[in-house]
C-alpha cells in the first residue's frame, strides 16, 4: 500500500469477533439507489488502490444491482472469484472472511467438512465477500464482493464502506439527507 491509498485498518482473525461484525453490520432498508451510492462509495475508495479491481452488489436472488471495474486489467478470472465469494456468502450466510479463518485457509479441509466433492470448486473461502442484511428482515438480503486486492483488504475496504455509509443514515432509519 502506498501513502495514497484509502487507509485500512487490519480486520480481525478471531471468529467471534467477525461474526459480530458480520451481524452488526445493518441496513434499514437495501434499494437499488442505496446498492449504487455504496457501489460508488466503494469505486471511490477503490480507485486509491493501484490493483485492478471489481465490485458486484447483487440480491440473494442474484439480481445484479451493481457491478463495476476499478483500473484496466481485469480479467475473466476476477468474475470467477465475484461468483465463487458470492455463492459462500449465500450457502453459510456469513463473509467469506469468516470461513476464510473458521478453515484457516484450508480449502480442503472446508470441502470435506461440507462434503462439497466437485462441487467445491463453485466456493471461496477468500475475504472478499460480505452479507447485506436489513433490520427486521432474517437472513441475507444481498451479497457485495470485492475482488482484485489482498484478501484482507477485500473484505476491510466492505467493512469501512459499509460503517460509513450507515453512518450517513439518519436517526430513526431515516435516509440520508442528500438522497
Amino acid at each position: 500500500m502506498t501513502d495514497s491509498t484509502y487507509p485500512l485498518t487490519n480486520p480481525p482473525t478471531d471468529l467471534s469477533a467477525i461474526s459480530q461484525i458480520d451481524t452488526s453490520i445493518l441496513f434499514p432498508t437495501f434499494t437499488v439507489p442505496d446498492a449504487w451510492d455504496l457501489g460508488c462509495l466503494l469505486r471511490s475508495r477503490l480507485s486509491t488502490f493501484p490493483s485492478p479491481t471489481v465490485i458486484s452488489i447483487t440480491l440473494a436472488n442474484g439480481t445484479p444491482l451493481f457491478y463495476t471495474a476499478v483500473h484496466p486489467g481485469i480479467t475473466p478470472d476476477n468474475s470467477h472469484w465475484v461468483a465463487r465469494k458470492s455463492a459462500t456468502v449465500l450457502r453459510f450466510g456469513t463473509s467469506t472472511w469468516y470461513m476464510h479463518n473458521k478453515f484457516q485457509g484450508d480449502e480442503k479441509a472446508f470441502a470435506e467438512k461440507y462434503c462439497l466433492q466437485e462441487k467445491a470448486k463453485e466456493y471461496a473461502i477468500h475475504g472478499g465477500g460480505f452479507p447485506v442484511r436489513v433490520k427486521g428482515v432474517e437472513g441475507v438480503v444481498a451479497v457485495i464482493v470485492v475482488s482484485g486486492l489482498k484478501q484482507q483488504q477485500d473484505h476491510q475496504i466492505i467493512v469501512q464502506t459499509c460503517r460509513d455509509f450507515l453512518d450517513g443514515v439518519g436517526e430513526g432509519d431515516e435516509k440520508r439527507k442528500e438522497d
